[in-house]
């Protein structure tokens, strides 16, 4: 299968609370009409970019781990490592998958103002540790 990105406008449906100077926020329903960033890598299976809690996060568009995803600023290799997990289609292969992650990311970087990208990374990077 050839691997294209697909794009549409995805309103984010992150879900925030705020009190005073405390922000509760909670994932939005992630789903397979989630998306802003599509890559089908079988009739069955695709890897999505969806708007979530200020950032962009990458992963399966079929999970049974629910919510396995990360940030799309996070190493490719260690957003394949993390949704592997869910790739649920033995015939994709990880070198697939990995070339959708970078697709996504490719995009996003190239799309994404800079003042965009820095206060995700601010608000976010505690999430993903180094290994």
């Amino acid at each position: 299968m050839d691997l294209i990105l697909e794009i549409k406008n995805q309103e984010d449906r992150t879900l925030s609370l705020s009190s005073g100077n405390q922000v509760i926020i909670a994932t939005p329903d992630l789903n397979e009409n989630y998306w802003s960033y599509r890559v089908r890598l079988s009739d069955n299976q695709a890897v999505l970019g969806f708007p979530k809690m200020a950032t962009i996060g990458i992963g399966f568009e079929k999970e049974e781990d629910w919510n396995t995803n990360l940030p799309w600023w996070a190493p490719s290799d260690k957003i394949l490592k993390h949704i592997i997990v869910n790739k649920g289609d033995s015939s994709i292969e990880n070198k697939d998958v990995l070339t959708a992650i970078k697709m996504i990311r490719e995009f996003i970087h190239q799309n994404l103002s800079w003042a965009d990208q820095e206060r995700a990374w601010k608000l976010n990077s505690n999430l993903i540790e180094e290994e």
